[in-house]
């Protein structure tokens, strides 16, 4: 059986406001006030907690205070449990094709580097969660992408044949995820880092969701 698997932060949403005020929240802890700002620096959310502590703390002129932002990143997932969905949005169309790619036959699932917990969470209060067969998280097992073994394990999760499912996602790791896999990959450009998405010669480009029934057909064939 074929699989869809998506990644979620900027793939399925848009999760980069609450990200950044949870790690603003940090710095204002630190008393040095806020430093990442979600018009400049949602690529960098997306990249994680530990990221966006780094980005901050090279604005305080504190790139190799290790220690510090050792400290402060359980007190960011904190924050970031406590308003995960205040700013989040789905991306337009999302839900729609994926309701569509199941009505085809598809199994569709969610293998992301964001902790388990944290992504149960966040689609459950979205109200998207019982949409997918299956959701790994970056603790889920012991490894996570770029390891291809997190993908292949969400395939199985949800019901699905691992050599034949195809990964939806936005950034560099997804790519070298599905090309560690064998499987074609498609990347969003409508995401933070969207404009670079073609440099990663992707099988596929999806510039808005009504055309990834179209890509997934085209790459890995109708569902039966």
């Amino acid at each position: 059986m074929k699989t869809v698997v998506f990644d979620l932060d900027g793939t399925l949403a848009d999760t980069s406001g609450d990200l950044i005020a949870a790690a603003n929240a940090c710095f204002r802890e630190m008393g040095a006030g806020d430093q990442l700002s979600a018009a400049t620096d949602a690529a960098t959310a997306l990249r994680g907690g530990r990221a966006m502590l780094r980005l901050g703390m090279e604005r305080l002129n504190r790139a190799q205070d290790v220690a510090t932002i050792d400290a402060y990143y359980p007190k960011l997932l904190e924050a970031y449990a406590r308003d995960i969905d205040t700013h989040t949005v789905l991306y337009d169309g999302a839900m729609a094709a994926v309701e569509r790619l199941k009505a085809d036959g598809y199994f569709v699932a969610i293998c992301t580097n964001k902790p388990e917990g944290l992504a149960e969470t966040l689609l459950t209060r979205l109200g998207v969660r019982h949409a997918f067969d299956a959701m790994l998280g970056a603790d889920t097992l012991a490894i996570r992408k770029p390891d291809p073994e997190h993908l292949f394990e969400t395939a199985r999760r949800a019901g699905g044949d691992p050599a034949q499912c195809l990964l939806v996602g936005d950034t560099d790791t997804d790519r070298r995820t599905a090309r560690a896999a064998g499987v074609p990959c498609v990347l969003v450009t409508f995401g933070p880092a969207g404009g670079d998405m073609a440099a990663l010669a992707p099988e596929g480009l999806l510039n808005h969701y009504n055309d990834l029934d179209g890509l997934v057909a085209q790459l890995i064939g109708k569902a039966a």
